[in-house]
């Protein structure tokens, strides 16, 4: 029969979960896409650990450290990401994935070797262009070797690289510039990822698009080709942005990227000037906590998703809006009070908020799209939540920051009530994801029945 066609054709699937019999090739193939996203994190997230280091060394003020390390990679990611997702949609995903991995890899490792503001903005653009060509191919690639109902648990396992990269680009990274300096960090990151393209490109087959939907393998093959011709990128996008529940789950991301990772993304440096840390010590606290509550959440989120009653697709976005506005509070706090331990607790439990809705929020993506959007619609969700992350999350503590110290030069009390405005935006990510419930299964129901 049809649906029994593609990766996982020779063993049959548990009931609700799916996982028991999972091939050794599809084991394999999650095992090093997940390593690729860690790679991937841990690249990005370097140099949030030695911002504070790159600052001083270059006698930048923190707007201007800001449009340097995220900005400058966030801009060129976004922009390239549209047209490399719809590159991913009509050819090899294999090949532009291991591409795109050399590709960072090499400019990360050149980050390091940047003498001047001019220079390292040129290495984190190349490196933003490269990163583009990561997540789009993987999570399409992932759809293909997973069924409907177990996508939802392979994305967060997926999902368990972000934990896995920012416990590197925090806590091993950290250690790295403590011992040899904030340069030898970017030199630590950028030489795995080269092995691992290689890896990837000897050992990892393209898998058939739309076979693990219920469509034979011809069948599949036939859909692509014609979606090479009539499917231009224009429309679509126009297909993705007419899906109001679609839409609302994205934007959640987004704001979810606004909030949670804009916090984190400046926390390192608070750490620092706040309790007068070095990059190495503030990485051992929050390194710890990507790795352990990152990954708790992850694999546990993962198990949570597999069962039936997170079948439910409403019941996966409740779920979400509750804990990402419960988790709002305590990041409110971790900046507020002036306690060591207190601001430790409050990180514990936002840190692992940061990793549950990533691979649920996949999941349910994969699910409202047909096979041939995939691609394209990870890559506007990363494009949004990205711009949100490291664009104008950075942007603006970094500005607010500035004015509120004035002449005298930014300092922990600035930064600290910068990120105190920031907080509260974890309300608004959990408002749309409520908001997504409204129309999810209407979305659900239109790609099963291919009515695109």
């Amino acid at each position: 029969m049809a649906h029994d066609k593609g990766p996982a054709a020779s063993g049959g699937w548990f009931a609700g979960s799916g996982i028991g019999e999972m091939t050794a090739r599809q084991w394999y193939v999650l095992l090093v896409l997940s390593l690729v996203y860690a790679i991937n994190i841990a690249d990005r997230y370097v140099i949030s650990t030695v911002m504070e280091s790159i600052k001083q060394d270059l006698h930048l003020t923190d707007s201007a450290v800001a449009l340097l390390t995220g900005t400058s990679l966030a801009l060129f990611y976004v922009s390239a990401g549209i047209p490399i997702s719809a590159l991913a949609d009509r050819y090899n995903r294999r090949n532009i994935l291991s591409a795109a991995l050399v590709i960072w890899s090499a400019l990360t490792v050149f980050t390091g070797l940047s003498r001047s503001f001019t220079q390292m903005i040129f290495a984190r653009i190349g490196v933003g262009v490269g990163e583009s060509g990561g997540t789009p191919p993987s999570t399409s690639m992932l759809a293909d070797w997973f069924r409907p109902h177990q996508r939802t648990f392979a994305l967060t396992g997926w999902a368990l690289g972000a934990s896995l990269g920012a416990w590197i680009g925090a806590d091993v990274a950290g250690r790295v510039a403590d011992a040899y300096g904030w340069r030898a960090a970017f030199y630590a990151m950028g030489v795995p990822g080269l092995v691992m393209g290689i890896l990837i490109f000897t050992t990892i087959r393209e898998p058939v698009r739309g076979a693990m939907d219920g469509i034979d393998a011809e069948a599949a093959r036939a859909a692509i080709a014609k979606a090479r011709v009539k499917v231009p990128v224009f429309k679509a996008l126009k297909t993705i942005i007419s899906q109001r529940a679609t839409i609302h789950l994205m934007m959640g991301g987004a704001v979810v990227a606004l909030w949670g990772w804009g916090l984190m993304w400046w926390t390192p440096t608070y750490l620092q000037r706040a309790y007068h840390m070095s990059a190495g010590e503030a990485g051992q606290i929050l390194g710890p906590m990507h790795l352990i509550a990152g990954s708790a959440a992850t694999i546990g989120t993962g198990l949570l998703m597999a069962t039936r009653w997170m079948a439910d697709p409403k019941r996966v976005l409740w779920l979400m809006a509750l804990v990402v506005a419960g988790v709002t509070v305590p990041s409110f706090f971790i900046f507020y009070t002036h306690d060591l331990a207190v601001a430790k607790a409050c990180l514990w439990i936002l840190v692992p908020a940061m990793y549950f809705y990533i691979g649920p929020s996949y999941g349910l993506l994969n699910n409202v799209v047909p096979p041939q959007l995939r691609a394209m619609t990870a890559a506007v969700t990363l494009l949004m939540a990205n711009i949100a992350n490291l664009v104008i999350a950075p942007q603006f503590v970094g500005l607010v920051s500035d004015y509120v110290a004035g002449p005298h030069g930014a300092d922990a009390q600035s930064l600290r009530f910068a990120l105190l405005l920031l907080a509260p935006t974890g309300f608004w990510a959990a408002y749309h994801f409520w908001a997504a419930t409204k129309k999810i299964d209407e979305e659900v129901a239109r790609v099963r029945t291919a009515q695109f």
